[in-house]
């Protein structure tokens, strides 16, 4: 009996589009950026407002990653007890135009659907 083939790659990572939606592509990510593109610096309390439903692991996992992958910046602005901001990066806002063409797709091929209770 020979040895199982190894998992496959979920994507081929020479793809410019698959090494970004490894880094933006999960949707909290993007509604995330979507924040800081519309409304600038951002405390965790106020993507916590915004985003409805998203949990603090969650948003601290993806700020981390954004952080990481250089296109947010924490900055702290009170020393006692220490407090950051999130802001975009010079990498995080060339996403901008990314944003605006979602932003033009779901109003042209989308529709806000309220349910009827």
């Amino acid at each position: 009996m020979t040895d199982p083939l190894p998992n496959p790659a979920p994507c081929d990572m020479r793809c410019p589009i698959a090494r970004t939606l490894d880094i933006i592509g999960e949707r909290w990510t993007i509604l995330i950026l979507r924040d800081l593109v519309v409304g600038g610096a951002r405390k965790f309390q106020d993507f916590e407002r915004s985003l409805i439903g998203i949990s603090p692991n969650t948003l601290s996992t993806r700020l981390k990653r954004l952080e990481d992958a250089g296109i947010v910046e924490r900055r702290f602005y009170e020393q006692h007890p220490p407090r950051a901001e999130y802001v975009l990066t010079e990498k995080g806002n060339d996403l901008r135009q990314v944003l605006r063409a979602l932003l033009d797709w779901g109003k042209h091929h989308t529709q806000y659907r309220t349910t009827a209770g």
